[in-house]
């Protein structure tokens, strides 16, 4: 029922295009667009004023050269009358005749130079009566130009083609002294000067007969294609096209259906889903549904294909349709057909951007093999730290980047277009604008490289932030607290700030751990001393090798302040270390009998007991008791 539905419809759209496609063949002959015809009036003006100034050249040309013929003549007929024995006069004539036809060949010369110089910038205007073109019309005739003259030409051959006293032989050629006429009857179809000659390249005669045969072929051609059984035929054809290709487009979408159940079916044998190490990229099920998608888009892409070349088969089948064909493959051969020859030109410039990426490359590896051999102390430069190898290394990297693209960047396609350049343009200022901060981050960055503030593993104290460096960057620097804490600090703060480097001279010199206690001045300093410094060397990661010492501080009211100071070489463990010497000082004061009364304290000592833990005290130890002193009083007092 559905071939059937087609068919009708295919008959009646046939006739129907049939009898449209006729009425405009017989109504126009496809000019020029107006655009065109605006833009190049200027252009179509010079060349008619040149033509039309070649035109009288020739016809000046013609004019001579039929004098010079009669001369040649003449000349000639005078050498026939002239006696054998007059050989200076026929030798004085043979010249003037070789001078005729040397001029004349000069005068061709120089109008086949004239007519290649304006091949090069003249407009030709096909006669196409019925869609294909029969031959360019490019000289102007009289007045009329050339655009008018196909357009008229083109409109006298669709009126043969009504007249149906026209037969294929009907047409003549009748030369006259300027033209060869193609006439019918008593009409002209139309006029072939000496100039249209001359621009093909042929005889007057010649190219005039060439145009009648060519004229009589289509017109009869194209009484052969209208007929009833051509039409007939035509709309056999249509509705066969239309009926395979549903029949194709019916088995290939139940082969799909097929393809999409043997695909459910087997599942379990085909999908076992996709996985790199740990990691599943596409379980069975989503690689089931995927494999389907494909085949959904693959049937309508092998559909889209079939419709494509159906449908110019179809608007092959009549003559007034086939420029549609052309148009439809048009519009896919174009584009394909510009991407294929813009990668064929394109091709060297491909070379060039290799050829500059692999010199950029090697050139990078070479430089990064001396940043190692810098950085690993085999190279060393006066004056270059191997810290500064990697980072130096990452700088060259970018700036050879960077001229690699400038110097790319005239191969790349469309590198000149004006679209291009702007949108390159809008993106560098949305990078600066937005950027301001990163950028200066950055620059920060490179400075403190170069600065060599601390480095990966050192103990620093940043602003209020004491940790070890983790990861220098070229934005950030990420510190690590002794509490685990990772803090990132961007590199303009360590830039604007202050930075206190721990490590720094920790393995040489050794960093100074100070703490303060204060003992009350009835206990000798020399004492005190001895303590501070017994409880340091008694402590884990103080320095032996550097001896500890005390600085008194200040002698406050209560008490004098004694500054303990004793080297490490393990500024990482600066909490741990601290707390051991805190412990060591209380222990070395108790073991020495010597009371930590800091701040202050108020007792009354008789009666007390001392603020020594019990631990330290002997096992004898018993608090004094109170001293009471009793007087007497006299006699005489009681009195």
């Amino acid at each position: 029922m559905r071939l059937k539905l087609c068919l009708v419809l295919a008959m009646s759209l046939t006739i129907l295009l049939h009898a449209n496609g006729r009425q405009a063949d017989t109504l126009s002959v496809k000019p020029d667009s107006v655009k065109k015809a605006l833009r190049d009036q200027f252009v179509r003006d010079s060349i008619a004023n040149q033509l039309e100034e070649y035109t009288n050249q020739v016809r000046r040309s013609e004019q001579k050269r039929i004098d010079d013929s009669v001369k040649k003549a003449e000349l000639l007929q005078q050498i026939t009358l002239l006696k054998e024995n007059d050989k200076l006069k026929q030798a004085d004539l043979l010249r003037q005749i070789q001078s005729i036809e040397q001029q004349d060949s000069i005068r061709k010369a120089e109008q086949l130079q004239r007519i290649s110089q304006l091949k090069k910038t003249a407009t030709g205007y096909p006669v196409a009566p019925f869609e294909d073109t029969l031959f360019m019309v490019f000289t102007k005739l009289g007045p009329v130009m050339p655009r008018e003259r196909a357009i008229n030409i083109s409109r006298k051959i669709e009126l043969l083609y009504d007249d149906d006293s026209f037969e294929a032989d009907s047409l003549f050629v009748t030369l006259n002294e300027s033209t060869a006429d193609i006439t019918f009857g008593e009409m002209i179809l139309m006029s072939v000067t000496d100039t249209d000659a001359l621009w093909i390249g042929k005889e007057k005669d010649k190219l005039a007969n060439e145009y009648a045969v060519a004229i009589s072929e289509a017109i009869t051609t194209e009484r052969s294609n209208n007929s009833w059984k051509n039409i007939l035929l035509r709309i056999f054809l249509t509705a066969l096209i239309i009926a395979g290709t549903y029949g194709v487009i019916y088995l290939l979408n139940k082969l799909f259906r097929q393809l999409n159940l043997w695909l459910i079916n087997k599942k379990d044998v085909l999908f076992h889903g996709l996985r790199f190490r740990d990691y599943e990229f596409l379980p069975p099920k989503r690689e089931l549904d995927l494999s389907l998608q494909l085949g959904n888009l693959l049937k309508w892409a092998v559909f889209g294909i079939i419709m494509y070349f159906s449908l110019p088969l179809l608007f092959s089948v009549f003559p007034f349709t086939r420029g549609w064909a052309t148009t439809l493959f048009s519009w896919v051969w174009e584009p394909a057909k510009s991407i294929i020859m813009s990668i064929l030109r394109y091709l060297p410039n491909i070379f060039s951007i290799a050829v500059i990426y692999m010199a950029t490359q090697y050139s990078i590896k070479f430089i990064k093999f001396l940043a190692m051999e810098i950085e690993a102390e085999r190279l060393k430069f006066t004056g270059f730290y191997a810290d500064w190898a990697m980072p130096t290394f990452n700088i060259i990297k970018v700036l050879l980047y960077a001229f690699m693209f400038v110097v790319i960047f005239p191969y790349l396609p469309g590198s000149d277009s004006k679209i291009f350049q702007g949108v390159s343009v809008f993106l560098g200022v949305l990078f600066s604008l937005g950027s301001s901060t990163a950028i200066a981050n950055a620059v920060a960055g490179l400075v403190i490289t170069y600065m060599r503030p601390f480095k990966i593993g050192d103990r620093v104290k940043i602003d209020d932030i004491v940790g070890d460096v983790i990861e220098k960057s070229l934005l950030v620097t990420r510190i690590r607290t002794p509490k685990n804490e990772d803090i990132t600090v961007p590199n303009a703060s360590i830039l604007g700030g202050k930075t206190v480097n721990y490590s720094t001279s920790s393995k040489e010199l050794g960093l100074i751990l100070h703490t303060t206690v204060t003992i009350g001045y009835d206990v000798p300093w020399k004492q005190v001393h001895e303590l501070l410094i017994a409880a340091a060397l008694a402590t884990d990661g103080v320095n032996n090798d550097h001896q500890p010492f005390v600085l008194q501080t200040s002698l406050d009211d209560y008490y004098v302040s004694y500054q303990l100071n004793a080297y490490t070489s393990e500024p990482n463990k600066m909490p741990r270390t601290y707390s051991d010497l805190h412990q060591n000082i209380q222990d070395k004061f108790n073991e020495g009998g010597v009371e930590i009364l800091s701040p202050h304290y108020r007792a009354l000592r008789d009666g007390n007991m001392v603020t020594i833990p019990a631990d330290y005290l002997p096992k004898d130890y018993q608090a004094p008791a109170f001293n009471v002193n009793s007087k007497q009083s006299s006699p005489d007092s009681k009195k």
